[in-house]
């Protein structure tokens, strides 16, 4: 036990006799945790449209009014003719075109329908179809809108009619930083504690250090203890750090249980670190150990269901899922800011994660016997 304190203290007076540590530990998280959910928006705003309106007539005006009003669309500019138009997709200046052809009132009126052109530019692919489903809901719109003008109804409707009522649960205002808010807050406590750990153990190789802890009567689960313990406990109070900024910041409050977020982050802590320890184990340098961290953050962020949902993901990469720490975490952590979930809602989450950390640590203090 002594050993282990020995250690504790060491590494305690390593962290905070170094500035620039604890900028990236403290400073740097709740600074991004305040700037990225902000960006970080689903919402696709601003399409830039260009409108070739051959008919000119009362409808074709009334038409671009209720499109422009909307929230999503910025007129460019009215082109003379599709030639024109394109230079302007081209050039990058538009997102959408949408040619309304010069007959449009008259066969809208005398055959009850009318066709209009739309063009897209798909180079963002998102942006793209986003922003022509935009546009087809608000053209249908107008379509039942007009359709509802002229319909003579009789006094007793008897075509059969189903109407759809909803209720937004858990995000009741369909605010999308309550869900991100969350997801984002786990990604930089696992970038944190996963590329600090890392950098750990090969620091100690690259000053010299290691020999002397090599020769010292130091068992190696002490030792992998000894450097874990103290980025555990750094780790909770960034999580503690972030959860202030989600109530201030964006208003943000648990419906759960904190004791359960505070739960599953000690045993997700434990995984991530011991991964990190197990990448400094195997490094020579800095540098291979942030690259290689590098590498698994991008890998664990992008498969950990933060801006893609995991089910809409390919077979292989649900599969993938499975094995990454991240991808359990973030769920619990919406599940119980959101939902209010319980002990008993993620409990297989729990007993999964702790399979990583035992898993991870174990190899840890393997490998690191292995090579020393």
């Amino acid at each position: 036990m002594r050993t282990i304190l020995f250690i504790l203290e060491k590494e305690f007076r390593q962290i905070f006799r170094d500035p620039t540590v604890l900028r990236m530990m403290l400073l740097m998280p709740v600074i991004q945790l305040i700037v990225l959910p902000m960006a970080a928006d689903y919402e696709v705003k601003n399409i830039r449209l260009v409108i070739l309106d051959h008919d000119k007539s009362t409808y074709t005006r009334q038409l671009v009014n209720k499109i422009i009003s909307s929230d999503y669309f910025l007129l460019d500019e009215y082109s003379p003719n599709m030639a024109a138009a394109m230079i302007e997709v081209e050039r990058d200046r538009a997102d959408l075109v949408l040619e309304i052809p010069a007959d449009f009132e008259r066969s809208l009126i005398r055959e009850n329908e009318a066709q209009v052109y739309m063009a897209v530019n798909a180079i963002n692919g998102v942006r793209a179809s986003l922003g022509s489903s935009y546009l087809t809901a608000i053209i249908r719109e107008y379509n039942e809108s007009i359709r509802l003008k002229w319909l003579q109804m009789p006094r007793m409707n008897t075509d059969p009619r189903i109407e759809t009522t909803f209720s937004n649960w858990y995000n009741i205002h369909m605010n999308y930083r309550q869900f991100m808010v969350p997801g984002i807050l786990v990604i930089l406590l696992t970038m944190v504690g996963a590329i600090l750990s890392a950098l750990n153990i090969v620091r100690e190789k690259e000053i010299g250090t290691i020999e002397q802890i090599n020769v010292s009567p130091i068992r190696k689960h002490h030792f992998i203890l000894g450097k874990l313990i103290p980025f555990w406990i750094m780790g909770q109070f960034v999580l503690t750090l972030g959860l202030l900024v989600a109530r201030i910041v964006y208003g943000i409050i648990p419906v759960g249980n904190f004791g359960l977020i505070y739960l599953f982050s000690s045993v997700y802590l434990l995984a991530i670190l011991g991964l990190g320890l197990l990448i400094s184990s195997y490094v020579q340098t800095q540098q291979q150990a942030m690259l290689i961290a590098f590498f698994i953050m991008m890998v664990s962020i992008l498969l950990g269901g933060l801006y893609t949902s995991i089910e809409s993901m390919p077979v292989w990469a649900q599969y993938i899922t499975k094995v990454n720490p991240v991808s359990y975490f973030i769920e619990v952590m919406r599940m119980v800011v959101l939902k209010g979930s319980g002990f008993r809602d993620i409990s297989r989450h729990l007993y999964i994660m702790l399979g990583f950390a035992v898993v991870l640590n174990t190899w840890a203090v393997l490998a690191y016997s292995k090579r020393h």
